[in-house]
């Protein structure tokens, strides 16, 4: 058996929290066909004409707010799990990447080729698939290996969104922060309704029957907004919550088009003008802390809730490299090299 090697992908985040790093960073995230899926002209007018002028300059005083002294924290994170696993798993090479921004998906892979890596993991980092995210991640990889001219061996993780080592540890992380009295609010990033649609290639499910991403049906099974309810339901069973205890949301939307709801920015206000006082807030899609919860959950959020009658919100932390999440991914890890071994 050659040489194992993973290679774990986020989304990604500027070099600094500058203007113009922001600039670059949205850029090039944005200009993404598998983000904006619209006509090029379109995408590069809306990108280049409207968004670059305006949003950087809004956007680059958030990531002031949260930055830590080692840099960003959604690469910090990723680079702590990352080394969390390689002094568990001292056998696998483990790399981290950004699909856009530092460290790029190149230079990953050219340090896992040069380290002998003959079988290769790809993991991004992502439960629930999404063309934005999952897809987009592995179109881009797949192009850099080619560019490489290299051909490992190739293992795709996949979407965990109920994967016990994935969930338990999820559930666990909330368990402290919630009470009779408390609120738990699942708040997961956004998707453009047309996204989700796609994935039904039946065209008689999606946005067509009632509770279309609560139900589960072959048409959906690979549906993002299904995929998050059942991650939902599943972590509701392991903490024993009663319906009324828990609600779904969908956060970080932009542009006009339409996006899945509720949004978390609505329902908040929904949840304190129906006297919730206390509020725990948890956003399953991301394993690692970043600008979508740091700043939007933890400071704009908070302060819309409170301006509508609520009086105490917990915003908790992400995955992270928590030791029993850390656990969990080396299992996920282990079993799918196990799986290519058996298959």
């Amino acid at each position: 058996m050659g040489n194992r090697g993973v290679l774990l992908i986020n989304v990604g985040t500027p070099m600094e929290p500058t203007v113009e790093s922001v600039r670059k960073y949205l850029r090039e995230f944005l200009l993404d066909p598998d983000v904006i899926d619209i006509p090029a002209p379109l995408r590069h007018l809306l990108v280049r004409g409207i968004i670059l002028r305006v949003r950087p300059r809004k956007i680059a005083p958030l990531y002031q707010k949260i930055w830590m002294d080692e840099g960003s924290p959604l690469r910090v994170y990723s680079d702590r799990i990352t080394k969390s696993l390689s002094q568990k798993s001292e056998e696998i090479e483990f790399e981290f990447a950004m699909r856009y921004g530092h460290p790029s998906i190149l230079s990953g892979l050219e340090k896992l080729r040069d380290n002998g890596v003959e079988e290769l993991l790809l993991l991004p980092m992502f439960p629930h698939f999404a063309q934005a995210t999952t897809e987009s991640s592995l179109k881009h990889t797949y192009k850099q290996l080619k560019k490489m001219d290299w051909s490992p061996e190739i293992i795709e993780m996949g979407n965990f969104e109920t994967d016990e080592n994935y969930v338990v540890p999820l559930a666990n992380s909330i368990q402290e922060h919630i009470g009779e009295d408390t609120h738990l609010l699942f708040s997961y990033h956004g998707l453009p309704v047309s996204h989700v649609k796609r994935i039904d290639e039946s065209k008689k499910h999606c946005q067509k029957t009632n509770n279309c991403c609560s139900t589960k049906t072959d048409a959906n099974k690979m549906c993002y907004g299904h995929q998050c309810f059942e991650t939902t339901h599943t972590v509701v069973g392991l903490l024993g919550l009663k319906p009324e205890q828990w609600s779904i949301s969908f956060q970080s939307r932009l542009g006009p088009v339409k996006w899945l709801e509720p949004s978390t920015m609505d329902k908040v206000e929904e949840l304190a003008k129906k006297g919730i006082k206390k509020l725990t807030i948890v956003a399953p899609a991301f394993l690692a802390d970043g600008l979508e919860t740091l700043e939007e959950l933890d400071i704009g959020i908070r302060e819309h809730f409170e301006e509508h009658g609520g009086e105490e919100l917990t915003v908790i932390k992400c995955l992270n490299d928590n030791e029993d999440w850390i656990q969990g991914l080396e299992n996920m890890i282990q079993k799918k090299f196990s799986s290519v071994i058996t298959a």
